[in-house]
């Protein structure tokens, strides 16, 4: 992490900028940026939340990385400075490696707090395959001073198999306006799915075994062939997020292509239902499971590939965290914006300017 000092205008800038951050969430009436520094570049699929007065944001492990510790932890006081505080495990399970024994890293987790405990549910895959799981890990607390801090294993949720016509990644939990629990996932093939969970065990309910199709991309009469091994491009959505803010629960998605630095295409889309289980609607009525979806981030001249994206709904204000693709060097890099909603429809921006021409 760079020293932070006062040495400059800009960084006395940045430091009043810390200082009067609430505010500016709260009072802003376009969304803006949160200027991120620390240990910030090679955050992937970012999740966040808050405990005491610290947030604590989970990533995807870096394919780069050169020790087996997995899921990075990054801690911040301020949602300016960040600092690597951490991994949730130091190799993967073994049951995990027994499971999917080519698996080198975990990926996509998703953190939640209710009923006493926080539940940090991810994911284990191989690229471009849908032979893959999502698991359960329980913990107390997050600050790893606390005598309560252990983090739980509580083992696989659900698979995907070679035959099925999903992909069980890119988990996301959401208690719906009656407290159930459901959890929705999905990658490519047909789109966005949905499970209801048992509130109880975070595990998959006992009553209920349909799996719900929330979102997926339209079928085009002509498109590129695949290429071996992998699904044909034009199915690529994935990581869904769900939030319920006022009468709607809204489904956020990411487009097109991940990790391929500044080839990278993923731009993230929103639809909104009345019920957590959908039809989920764009701004103009098209249903998200025939291809329909609202744009919300797109790249820009400094950065690309603006998804992986979680949403906190907070009383200093709604944020959402994303990684985006340096445009030069095609790093990623964590992105923190406020989410602003206006007509029913929530609006967020991408530092650097206006959208890209395609």
């Amino acid at each position: 992490m760079n020293p932070f000092r006062f040495g400059s205008l800009g960084q006395l800038t940045i430091a009043l900028a810390i200082l009067l951050l609430p505010a500016c969430i709260v009072a802003a009436d376009e969304p803006r940026v949160i200027p991120v520094e620390g240990d910030v570049v090679g955050t992937h699929d970012p999740s966040i939340i808050k405990e005491g007065d610290t947030w604590y944001l989970f990533a995807t492990t870096s394919p780069n990385s050169k020790t087996g510790e997995q899921l990075p932890i990054r801690c911040s006081n301020d949602l300016v400075h960040w600092k690597a505080c951490g991994f949730v495990f130091p190799e993967a399970p073994a049951w995990i490696k027994q499971e999917s024994p080519k698996t080198k890293e975990l990926w996509a987790p998703d953190i939640s707090y209710f009923d006493g405990k926080f539940h940090l549910y991810y994911a284990y895959s191989i690229f471009g395959a849908n032979t893959s799981g999502i698991a359960l890990l329980t913990n107390k607390t997050l600050n790893p001073k606390s005598p309560g801090f252990r983090w739980v294993d509580e083992g696989l949720v659900l698979r995907s198999r070679a035959e099925d016509d999903f992909n069980a990644i890119d988990p996301n939990l959401i208690l719906d306006e009656k407290g159930q629990a459901w959890l929705s996932f999905g990658s490519f093939w047909s789109g966005i799915k949905m499970r209801k969970l048992d509130r109880k065990t975070g595990k998959l309910s006992s009553d209920d075994s349909k799996v719900y199709s929330l979102a997926s991309r339209y079928r085009p009469e002509h498109y590129d062939a695949s290429k071996p091994g992998l699904p044909p491009e034009y199915q690529a959505i994935e990581a869904p997020f769900i939030v319920h803010h006022g009468d709607y629960f809204y489904l956020f998605v990411s487009y097109d292509l991940c990790c391929r630095g500044i080839k990278s295409t993923y731009r993230t889309l929103v639809g909104r239902s009345r019920e957590v289980i959908g039809p989920y609607l764009d701004s103009e009525g098209k249903k998200m499971i025939d291809g329909g979806a609202m744009p919300l981030l797109e790249k820009n001249q400094k950065w690309i590939g603006p998804g992986g994206e979680s949403i906190l709904l907070q009383k200093e204000g709604d944020i959402i965290v994303f990684h985006a693709y340096d445009a030069k060097r095609g790093i990623p890099s964590l992105q923190i914006f406020t989410l602003m909603w206006t007509d029913g429809w929530p609006h967020a921006a991408l530092d650097g300017g206006a959208p890209k021409s395609k």
